[in-house]
């Protein structure tokens, strides 16, 4: 795989992601007042999901200036 491939997967991948995780938090916010331990999982998994993103968003710039560089 090319890197502008790579490139191009990470940046679908990373949209994908970012969806998922603001669709997440908004079903947290409705939630309202529910079980403590599942809105507590929920977040959990979306601070994980953001941890996620740091880290594809890091690879995305990363493989940018490898593109700059050629």
């Amino acid at each position: 795989m090319s890197t502008q491939d790579e490139l191009r997967q990470l940046e679908e991948d990373l949209a994908r992601l970012k969806a998922s995780t603001a669709d997440l938090r908004s079903q947290i916010s409705d939630m309202g007042a529910t079980d403590a331990v599942e809105r507590s999982a929920m977040l959990s998994m979306a601070d994980e999901q953001d941890g996620l993103i740091a880290e594809l968003e890091s690879r995305r710039d990363e493989l940018r200036s490898r593109l700059d560089l050629s």
